[in-house]
């Protein structure tokens, strides 16, 4: 999911790709920025390019 975040996938995108509803994304991507220590889109993007994870 990091991933599609990186690549600038929307929450319903991200969703639609992975026959998810939004909400269940968003619940997935809160607890992975908490894992990762950020609080934006942004910052999760910046970590996944960093650690070459996309």
């Amino acid at each position: 999911m990091l991933r599609l975040v990186a690549e600038g996938l929307t929450d319903a995108q991200a969703a639609e790709r992975l026959s998810l509803s939004p909400r269940t994304v968003s619940q997935h991507l809160r607890s992975i920025y908490n894992k990762l220590g950020v609080s934006t889109r942004g910052a999760a993007t910046r970590f996944a390019l960093d650690h070459r994870l996309w």
